[in-house]
């Protein structure tokens, strides 16, 4: 499964269109297996994704991401077409990494050391800087409560709608606002040393 993206607002989601998706749900129900792994590779970094920003750990990121896409396989028959893909298997990849969260009881604190590759540049001095605040905004987001990290990594890593994001979590677009609204300012207060003078 592929590691978490080291730009931190590079949109992780795959561009695909809903029909696409639904035609290839359609072909796998018909038996055609070829479509459930066009599905995997289309779907396995962004549901890494969302795992890695819940549970803070790349093996349990891995563990949830195969096991979502084993009740994914299972539970394809309950999808409704009416809503969109992503934002299903999504909600089954927040739920699969809560639980281990409960299960593990892993609301210990912070390693220092998060398992994320640093940026790539060509200038030395640049690619310094940007690593050593990249670590701090990680850092600053892997200290906020789980719910403040399941909203802004779907917001800002995601990239998805209020609307996709009430659809994932089972709230109002209200909620859904006021949580990332709150989230925001609690990693501003992290970070407050970050800001410029």
């Amino acid at each position: 499964v592929a590691q978490p993206s080291n730009q931190l607002f590079r949109r992780s989601r795959v561009l695909v269109s809903n029909d696409t998706d639904q035609a290839l749900i359609e072909r796998y129900r018909s038996g055609d297996r070829a479509a459930f792994a066009e599905l995997v590779v289309r779907y396995q970094r962004p549901i890494y994704n969302a795992a890695f920003w819940v549970l803070r750990k790349a093996e349990d990121a891995n563990d949830v991401a195969q096991e979502v896409f084993l009740k994914v396989a299972e539970k394809l028959d309950e999808y409704d077409p009416r809503f969109k893909f992503f934002s299903w298997i999504y909600r089954i990849a927040v739920n699969e990494s809560l639980n281990l969260l409960r299960r593990n009881k892993r609301e210990e604190a912070l390693d220092d050391d998060v398992d994320l590759p640093g940026s790539e540049r060509n200038n030395p001095e640049a690619q310094f800087g940007e690593a050593e605040v990249s670590k701090r905004i990680r850092s600053a987001l892997m200290s906020l409560p789980t719910n403040d990290r399941i909203v802004l990594s779907l917001r800002h890593f995601s990239e998805c709608s209020y609307q996709e994001i009430g659809q994932i979590l089972d709230l109002d677009e209200t909620t859904v606002k006021s949580r990332l609204y709150e989230a925001r300012h609690r990693l501003r207060d992290v970070l407050k040393d970050l800001r410029p003078n």
